[in-house]
């Protein structure tokens, strides 16, 4: 069974992609995946610092955190846009994750031959588009294979439901697509190279 993981870049209360990539998981849930939707508050990590990694190692919440993405074939990841670029709190995770803990572990283990699939919501006009160009690059040098696929829903604070859904009936449709489209992509064997 495809395994997946799947978080939102912010830890907000009423986050508006914390509420997509549930949506995106369920749909990756109906195409036959296994899905962990991860808060990354439970994961609150210091600011990736070199020095505190020699004096102390990987700390222990990044290391849970890699931990999942390590177990996992690939990631659902839903980003808010910061200054058109991802989260402070996204970027920090995602740089934890890629360091080794061993001096014989393969270098960014957590992320090579991994496959994710992108998408944000944002009040603006762009649905937080610009952020998703940062992390895309970033990602895909970390040795992940990104999905052309994605959706950015504009106006997100008048886009859901009280239930989380969307009202757009297409977008609805769309982000449920989303999931469903990496885990066929990871059933093909559409991902880099282990």
């Amino acid at each position: 069974m495809i395994r997946l993981v799947a978080f939102a870049g912010s830890s907000r209360r009423g986050s508006f992609n914390r509420k997509l990539v549930r949506i995106a998981a369920e749909g990756a849930s109906s195409a036959g995946a296994q899905v962990e939707i991860l808060e990354l508050s439970e994961y609150p990590m210091p600011l990736m610092n070199e020095d505190l990694e020699a004096e102390k190692g990987m700390p222990e919440a990044a290391g849970r955190f890699k931990r999942k993405l390590l177990e996992a074939d690939g990631f659902i990841i839903s980003a808010p846009e910061y200054n058109s670029s991802m989260t402070p709190l996204l970027k920090n995770s995602l740089d934890w994750a890629s360091r080794s803990e061993t001096p014989d572990e393969k270098p960014l283990s957590a992320y090579r031959g991994k496959t994710a699939v992108l998408m944000s919501a944002s009040p603006g006009s762009l649905g937080g588009m610009r952020g998703l160009v940062p992390l895309r690059l970033m990602l895909m040098e970390l040795g992940v294979t990104v999905l052309p696929v994605y959706r950015c829903i504009s106006s997100a604070n008048e886009a859901f439901e009280e239930d989380g859904s969307l009202k757009n009936g297409r977008d609805m449709k769309a982000v449920m697509g989303l999931g469903a489209a990496l885990c066929r992509a990871l059933e093909r064997g559409d991902h880099g190279e282990g």
